[in-house]
């Protein structure tokens, strides 16, 4: 016998996309203030903290706009 698949609203699927962006949005920010703690606190690698800043910011940036695309794809 075969089972029935119940299906999500769309509602409902993007409630559960906000969850899971939410945790890689928690990631970069975790990131950052990682390269934040490394640039204060050790001055000899104030290049490498940036970096690690910068990279969490493009990490921030890409779930960001993957978060508005699938937002606008949901309005229509």
């Amino acid at each position: 016998m075969a089972k029935i698949k119940r299906h999500l609203t769309r509602q409902e699927e993007f409630d559960i996309l906000k969850l899971i962006l939410d945790k890689f949005l928690w990631l970069g920010v975790g990131i950052m203030a990682y390269g934040f703690y490394r640039m204060v606190t050790l001055s000899s690698e104030l290049w490498y903290g940036l970096a690690v800043m910068l990279g969490g910011a493009v990490l921030l940036l890409i779930f960001m706009s993957v978060l508005v695309r699938e937002y606008h794809f949901m309005k229509d």
